[in-house]
């Protein structure tokens, strides 16, 4: 069976320090649009705005990890130079 492989080059360096960004880019963008559907259809808005924060905290645990991973390859290069 053939594979179908897609290449989309090198991951931004930017994504890779910071793998939450996105999620937290649509939940602002989520954020834009619910502000506008609000007035037509409140219950959408509503879902919307759950589904938004679920965005929000995906993204903030994400930015977490990426600290940490950070400070922790940090703390054992600076042990390594000592």
């Amino acid at each position: 069976m053939p594979r179908i492989t897609i290449r989309l080059g090198k991951v931004p360096t930017y994504l890779k320090e910071n793998p939450g960004a996105p999620f937290i880019l649509v939940f602002i963008l989520a954020l834009v649009v619910i502000a506008v559907i609000y007035s037509y259809d409140r219950a959408l808005a509503d879902e919307l705005a759950t589904n938004a924060f679920y965005f929000l905290v995906v993204g903030v645990l994400l930015q977490v990890i990426a600290v940490a991973r950070q400070k922790r390859t940090n703390d054992a290069n600076s042990e390594a130079d000592a």
